[in-house]
């Protein structure tokens, strides 16, 4: 592992945020002032493709990164919140459903935040 993609990894399985490309950038830029946009691009590619972190996406918004350790997480329809919460693990029903191996799941859990729900 280069130290970048060391640092990188390091920035994002410790975090208790989900975190964007350009959140790691800045905390990455606090070390090493004169590292490039594109190096962070391309060292969470590798680290996400070589399965080190998770990717979790959702629609117009950025992709944020995560540890790999198998959970789940609530989502915020209205400020985008990401939140991890644990439910029971899927895989022996999914299997049985699907009827052979799968890659992986991702569940996510649309709702509004207690803070957008005081919201008018």
């Amino acid at each position: 592992m280069t130290k970048y993609e060391k640092e990188i990894y390091d920035i994002i399985v410790s975090s208790h945020e989900h975190l964007t490309v350009d959140m790691v950038f800045e905390k990455l830029k606090a070390k090493y002032p004169s590292v490039a946009l594109a190096t962070v691009y391309n060292n969470i590619n590798k680290l996400w493709k070589n399965g080190l972190i998770r990717k979790v996406s959702m629609e117009g918004m950025a992709d944020r990164y995560d540890h790999t350790q198998r959970h789940d997480h609530l989502v915020c329809r209205r400020c985008g919140n990401l939140t991890d919460i644990s439910f029971e693990d899927l895989t022996l029903s999914l299997r049985q459903k699907v009827g052979k191996e799968f890659l992986s799941y991702d569940l996510k859990v649309f709702y509004l935040c207690p803070a957008c729900r005081e919201e008018p």
